[in-house]
């Protein structure tokens, strides 16, 4: 379940040329599956002399007609396929949209559980009908008093997006740029370009040629494109590492950057909480996404007294997951995306110290990593993977100050049987977004903001702060 890799540059498709250096892979049995490809020299700087013609006519384009092409864009990703078309295998089959096809692609690349990145998908095509009902409600224009305010876009915006759910994110970060009036140039994670791939197909048949360019690489074609003075915006989610470049890049030119850089998140159980409601959670946080998520479970914080009972309940909850193929139904854990991502969680853990371990049985094939805790040990970074510090406390206070005792500050989450108590407490960590009594991948509401504090990025993200962040304030009026 492969595509072969292939850009789209001012409107034209064509066949990615660029050796990246490795295989990608099946997640589930290890076997290669084709060599990773990228997008040449001459191909990045097309797009971005492309990016920069189309921009003058998108910003012009009225708002109002921006919203009604994005609205055409998540009708056609919820098109049921034909029944002999890519990504259906028989005609009895039951109808399959564009987007349940990228999901069905984002599980092979990335391993994570079908029901998952299924679930997932619902973002990738409500993302345009969203923006485009921010625009329509007016969110461009804040005029007041005979004072016009209007927000307009800075220019053509680079969006790079990492492979744990690449698609997903692709849509939300490209539908609010587009929404702003800014054109898009899109690189996709090296691990994962599949589902991201059909998904410019339909924003390719869709737009205007050069509104939206769809290009592949590694670090080097990154830092290509955020380099470069055309860009004047970037929006960008994966590592620490490559957001420092980013944020260097974009200052030498004191251009807006958006960054969310992943996080060490702590799950801080309250003595009330019920034992069954803490492990759950702490199984769920820990799991998702096979782990490899940037507001996953890193640092369980629980009463030394409740200590064991904890720590063997939610150890019952792991070892009962069912693991193995991410495209089956009824697979509940995955495996890591690539063979080089295992290497580097294993390694990870073995430097961790403490004692490791690990729940449930693995497939003998694939990158699968069992669920793990550690205890004896807390863990100062992010380790993206299935892998999490157990750290016991005596009181609330010390808690509290555990759970803040990081660079970090993406997300927290308390669990205990006084919700009021429990808000109390989540209002003392230092993180972006709180969660209490709530272990959901999605954020506590669809309006809200999500903040990156510290190491974990700059800006917020959200439904409508995104479209915002590409665009910057104009104000015009006959002074009185």
């Amino acid at each position: 379940m492969t595509l072969p890799q292939a850009d789209l540059v001012a409107g034209q498709w064509a066949a990615c040329t660029e050796d990246l250096g490795f295989d990608l892979e099946n997640p589930a049995t290890g076997e290669p599956v084709g060599r990773a490809l990228g997008s040449s020299g001459a191909r990045l700087e097309a797009a971005l002399a492309a990016a920069e013609r189309a921009a003058p006519g998108w910003e012009a384009t009225p708002a109002e007609e921006r919203a009604a092409l994005l609205e055409r864009v998540s009708a056609e990703l919820n098109r049921p396929l034909p029944p002999d078309g890519p990504g259906r295998s028989s005609a009895s089959e039951e109808p399959v949209t564009v987007a349940e096809r990228i999901a069905a692609l984002e599980s092979f690349a990335t391993g994570v559980p079908i029901t998952q990145t299924g679930a997932l998908a619902v973002i990738v095509h409500g993302a345009f009908a969203l923006a485009a009902a921010q625009v329509r409600a007016g969110l461009l224009d804040a005029s007041r008093e005979g004072v016009e305010v209007r927000r307009m876009p800075w220019g053509p915006a680079l969006c790079l997006v990492p492979w744990n759910a690449p698609a997903p994110m692709a849509a939300h970060k490209a539908a609010s740029a587009l929404a702003a009036g800014c054109p898009v140039i899109l690189k996709v994670s090296e691990y994962a370009p599949y589902g991201t791939q059909v998904l410019a197909e339909v924003l390719g048949e869709v737009l205007p040629p050069g509104v939206f360019q769809l290009v592949h690489g590694g670090p080097r074609e990154g830092a290509r494109l955020a380099e470069d003075a055309r860009i004047r915006a970037v929006s960008f989610t994966g590592g620490l590492a490559g957001g420092r470049s980013v944020a260097l890049a974009s200052a030498a030119r004191l251009r807006p950057a958006q960054l969310e850089l992943g996080g060490n998140n702590p799950l801080l159980v309250l003595p009330d909480a019920d034992v069954g409601a803490a492990a759950t959670a702490a199984a769920n946080l820990l799991t998702t996404l096979n782990g490899q998520w940037c507001r996953a479970l890193g640092r369980l914080l629980v009463p030394r007294a409740a200590l064991g009972d904890i720590v063997a309940a939610t150890g019952e909850r792991l070892a009962a997951l069912r693991i193995g193929d991410p495209l089956l139904p009824e697979t509940e854990f995955g495996p890591l995306v690539h063979s080089a991502h295992l290497r580097r969680v294993r390694a990870a853990i073995g430097l961790a110290g403490g004692h490791a371990t690990a729940y449930g049985d693995i497939p003998d094939n694939g990158h699968f990593l069992p669920p793990t805790l550690i205890t004896g040990a807390d863990l100062a970074d992010e380790i993206f993977g299935p892998v999490a510090a157990v750290v016991p406390y005596d009181t609330v206070e010390e808690a509290v100050e555990l759970a803040n005792a990081t660079g970090h500050g993406l997300e927290g989450y308390v669990i205990g049987a006084d919700e009021e108590r429990a808000l109390a407490t989540a209002q003392r960590i230092r993180a972006g977004e709180v969660k209490v009594n709530g272990s959901s991948v999605l954020s506590l509401h669809l309006m809200t903001p999500r903040p990156a504090w510290g190491l974990s990025g700059l800006g917020e993200e959200g439904t409508a702060e995104t479209i915002l962040f590409f665009t910057g304030a104009r104000v015009v009026g006959v002074e009185r």
